[in-house]
């Protein structure tokens, strides 16, 4: 019985150049295959049991894991390889002329890997983050090795080159964790009482569920940070945790001025020019 598969194993299926492929070759990248799976899954277990249940270290803990995948997917592919009777060092050797131009024709590919690998090990850009690139604010839902998913407020996912997050300008407001300070501006006529203006965007900031408002050192505040043409600038100040949606926030505290300001009677002008024309010379 063991003859007769060994005999079938052994007998050649497909050639492949002068390499012949038989049964027991293709039993050896199944075994590599899912063997590769299983390592992979005992991995991730592992440091699913080692590290904690907070946020940042489910963030590392991902980083950590796409390293592992990388790496020994790689080793199992070499080793799929060799197990066919293909030298791996003679193919390098033999398409080296091959990988210069295919280097330089995808070395923007390169870039966006070698950055994918700094991302995951740097840590500075993590799954969840909020970050705000090229005037588009978003959520980091998944870092790959080449690209990164980048979903705006919209909904829209943008597939993001992991190049831009390490050579351009990129704000991170999840980096420290920490409220972040936004502000709305208003202008207000010159014949409105500055108290009272200030007294209503306190009381607006203070009825907002997104408002921080219960920190001494993070109380909503007013400034008057302009006389305007025609119309004197305020700009309410307050901090906020919710920097994903902090534009749903912002219209809300605006719609409360425009109702707070017309059950007071305070007037927001718009800008108006007056003409004086000289009388007409008559005959």
């Amino acid at each position: 019985m063991l003859d007769f598969i060994d005999k079938y194993l052994n007998k050649i299926i497909f050639h492949f150049g002068k390499v012949d492929i038989n049964g027991h070759n293709i039993l050896n990248i199944l075994f590599i295959y899912f063997g590769t799976l299983v390592l992979l899954y005992f991995i991730r277990f592992i440091l699913e049991l080692k590290t904690k249940k907070t946020i940042v270290d489910k963030k590392r803990r991902h980083s950590v894991y796409l390293l592992f995948k990388y790496f020994f997917w790689i080793f199992a592919i070499i080793l799929m390889i060799k197990s066919t009777g293909i030298e791996v060092t003679y193919l390098l050797a033999g398409s080296a002329a091959l990988f210069v131009g295919i280097g330089l024709g995808v070395q923007d590919i390169f870039k966006d890997i070698v950055s994918g690998i700094f991302m995951l090990t740097e840590g500075v850009i993590r799954i969840d983050d909020i970050l705000e690139i090229d005037g588009n604010v978003g959520r980091v839902v998944d870092i790959k090795l080449r690209t990164s998913d980048f979903i705006t407020r919209t909904g829209t996912t943008i597939v993001v080159p992991n190049h831009k997050f390490i050579t351009e300008k990129v704000i991170n407001w999840s980096h420290n964790l920490s409220p972040t300070r936004f502000s709305v501006e208003v202008g207000v006529s010159y014949n409105a009482n500055e108290h009272q203006v200030r007294d209503i965007l306190l009381a607006i900031a203070a009825t907002q569920p997104m408002v921080i408002s219960n920190k001494t050192d993070r109380k909503p505040f007013v400034r008057i940070v302009d006389f305007g043409d025609s119309a004197v600038i305020y700009e309410l100040f307050f901090w906020s945790s919710d920097m994903f949606f902090i534009e749903n926030t912002k219209s809300d505290i605006r719609f409360d001025i425009r109702t707070a300001f017309r059950e007071n009677k305070i007037e927001i002008p718009f800008p108006q020019r007056v003409m004086h024309m000289p009388p007409s010379k008559t005959d």
